[in-house]
């Protein structure tokens, strides 16, 4: 599902809505990376799990227990999920070089990493590699990291050709990311039940942090899922099924140019069976507003790919873009922008009115005609729906 629409009418709340009523269902909601936070509150009523990012760590290299469990498996799945494992993990450590320079890896510093990251995996045993480890891994690299890097059997020319990517991996470890990660993941993830990764601690004003952080999030839900999955295929776990929630996604995206690349490399890896997955951002110049037309037209894919397009109240400007992916009627159209009014005030009794697309969706499944729906809370919901405090009470998001 992708999820379009103006803040303040609801989109949080329709999530939360589906959030609950999945977890009567059985399937576990997992809302990886909560800013503001929006599900916080429901996902603690709800006995679920709640990691507060701002005091715990996450690992960038974790690849979500494959490494741990890949040993129960037989032969031919183990291969699958440590090679899986493997590649999203190589995917999270460049999307992060990415973030902090702002530039992509080259092709050779990809390379470089590909060799490192299969060092340690076949040398460390009973946790996972950390980025420390990656570190200190390409300073003090193997013969296949050195054959990686083309140095020539020239110890000077490794340094040289290296020097970047250890400044940046060592800028990843300390300076404006602090130590979020440093080390092995602080709260590992239970899949038994819902979970929320709390991040509401970092400030709006530390973007390149929140969009990595972010993305590592996304990351090690998908790898956890991903193994937990291919566990249960084997009969050796228990199966579980998620609802995953990708939310504030044109943070991530404005991040860096290309970037869309790393969040289309994450999300095509999930191959996992029983697992439902939202994309949230509030309209379609989030994506429009990308560097490059290539980054343009692969953003426009996440929503191309979505089996259902949720969208609440638009602006009328916004109409052409969606209609450039997903079919729509003049009557879709004016029922959407009608959504986007303002709330009324009445100057003598001084009450502020709903807007009138509060709690108003319409659901589009591919080219069949659009499911206008009212979200109607429970007085349960009610209590877990104030977003925003200094709201009055009862109003939606």
């Amino acid at each position: 599902m992708f999820v379009l629409g103006l803040p303040g009418l609801g989109k949080s709340s329709f999530i939360r809505h589906m959030v609950l009523g999945m977890a009567g269902r059985g399937i576990h909601p997992m809302v990886l990376g909560d800013l503001k936070p929006d599900y916080v509150d429901l996902i603690s009523a709800m006995g679920g799990q709640v990691i507060d990012v701002g005091r715990s760590k996450i690992n960038p290299l974790d690849a979500g227990g494959a490494l741990e469990h890949a040993h129960l498996l037989p032969p031919e799945p183990r291969a699958r999920l440590l090679s899986a494992a493997h590649e999203r993990t190589l995917t999270m450590v460049a999307s992060l070089i990415h973030i902090i320079r702002g530039a992509v890896p080259s092709d050779r510093e990809v390379t470089i990493l590909d060799r490192a990251l299969r060092t340690l995996e076949a040398s460390i045993s009973g946790r996972q590699p950390t980025l420390e480890d990656l570190l200190h891994a390409i300073r003090n690299p193997s013969e296949q990291v050195r054959l990686a890097a083309l140095d020539r059997g020239e110890w000077t020319r490794y340094q040289t050709i290296t020097e970047d990517l250890e400044a940046s991996l060592q800028a990843l470890l300390g300076g404006k990311f602090g130590d979020v990660f440093a080390g092995e993941t602080t709260v590992p993830m239970k899949m038994d039940r819902a979970v929320v990764f709390d991040v509401s601690a970092l400030s709006d004003s530390e973007k390149d942090l929140q969009a990595a952080v972010l993305l590592a999030c996304w990351s090690y839900g998908f790898a956890s899922v991903e193994a937990a999955q291919t566990l249960a295929d084997a009969g050796v776990a228990q199966r579980h099924r998620h609802f995953i929630i990708m939310d504030e996604l044109w943070r991530i995206l404005r991040a860096s140019s290309g970037i869309v690349d790393r969040i289309d490399g994450l999300t095509r890896l999930n191959r996992t069976i029983g697992v439902g997955q939202a994309m949230i951002t509030h309209t379609m110049q989030d994506l429009e507003a990308l560097a490059s037309a290539e980054d343009v037209a692969k953003a426009k894919g996440f929503v191309e790919r979505s089996k259902i397009v949720a969208m609440g109240g638009l602006p009328h400007a916004e109409m052409d873009l969606v209609a450039d992916v997903v079919r729509m009627s003049e009557a879709e159209k004016r029922l959407i922008t009608s959504w986007q009014d303002p709330p009324s005030w009445d100057s003598t009794t001084g009450v502020v009115t709903a807007p009138p697309g509060r709690g108003m969706l319409l659901l589009k499944v591919g080219g069949r005609p659009g499911i206008p729906v009212r979200i109607e809370l429970t007085d349960v919901e009610r209590a877990l729906n104030d977003t925003n405090k200094r709201w009055q009470v009862g109003q939606v998001e």
